[in-house]
């Protein structure tokens, strides 16, 4: 079963389940939101910080206990998290994920270290979620609030992904659902519970301020655990400050174009500002011939 659709008037929880959130970013995303219409509520954890370490949102156990609320509470349709950082794997096996499931699917929202709630919900929930630049975002531009909102507005559309960069590293076109999200996260996982796999799947993969060899490093496990095994498709979004574009990509090309699937670089996701919002979980068309993702909910 599918989240429904997000509507004016509904209220949706702002959560912090990774990093803290300055206090002129937590206005900055309760304004977006507001501005949509919707009535949104701050749980303790977006004001927190961690007593010990810094680039925490809370202790472990207050943000877990602010997931599990925010999912449980029969007022709030959707549940959006308002940055990333660093911490999501850490309260992860503290949420009451009975009690989550029970609940039912959730429109949810969020991207970069949130990846790890991706997958966590994706198998325990196998519903479809949201990877979108978050409103207390410094990238959170008008492009991708519209992009985000269209997605939780009308999430049942067929919608045609498409960055202004996008272009064609391999041809042919792919069907599947959607997985990936951040790679670094993507890595981490590995050996988890939340640890997925690509098969017969449309791999969307990204990250940020990573050096080429880590990158390097990351795909390589990936690819010798086999989780890129039976990989239907790649879309490949940015790769802000992660040095020189021309390096990475035929670093990309040298370690996933062996696989032989379509593959597209730069289609528009990502860490930058006018990122576009993605589903995880959802079935899509990539034809990379057009180096363009189509979204068939």
């Amino acid at each position: 079963m599918s989240p429904r659709a997000v509507r004016p008037g509904d209220a949706v929880a702002l959560v912090a389940p990774s990093g803290p959130v300055s206090g002129d970013l937590v206005d900055q995303a309760v304004g977006a939101l507001t501005a949509w219409g919707l009535r949104v509520e701050v749980f303790d954890s977006v004001r927190a910080r961690h007593p010990r370490y810094p680039y925490l949102a809370g202790t472990d156990e207050q943000r877990a206990a602010d997931f599990t609320r925010a999912w449980t509470r029969e007022d709030i349709a959707a549940v959006v998290a308002a940055r990333g950082g660093y911490g999501a794997q850490r309260m992860i096996d503290l949420v009451d994920w009975d009690a989550v499931r029970a609940a039912g699917p959730k429109p949810f929202a969020g991207s970069s270290d949130i990846t790890a709630l991706h997958a966590a919900l994706a198998r325990r929930l196998g519903a479809p979620t949201v990877f979108a630049t978050m409103p207390a975002s410094t990238h959170f531009d008008a492009v991708a609030a519209e992009s985000l909102r269209e997605a939780l507005f009308h999430p049942d559309a067929t919608r045609t992904i498409r960055g202004p960069a996008a272009r064609t590293l391999v041809g042919g076109t792919a069907t599947g659902r959607t997985v990936g999200g951040n790679l670094s996260l993507l890595a981490a996982s590995a050996g988890t519970p939340e640890q997925q796999h690509a098969a017969g799947a449309v791999a969307l993969l990204e990250d940020v301020g990573e050096d080429l060899y880590r990158i390097d490093r990351m795909l390589t496990q990936l690819v010798r655990s086999g989780w890129f095994d039976d990989v239907a498709g790649i879309a490949l979004g940015s790769w802000s400050d992660c040095g020189d574009q021309a390096e990475l990509e035929a670093l990309l090309m040298e370690r996933l174009g062996p696989l032989d699937v379509p593959m597209v670089w730069e289609l528009g996701f990502g860490h930058h500002t006018g990122a576009l919002t993605l589903p995880l979980g959802a079935q899509a068309r990539l034809d990379a011939d057009s180096a363009r993702l189509v979204i068939n909910p």
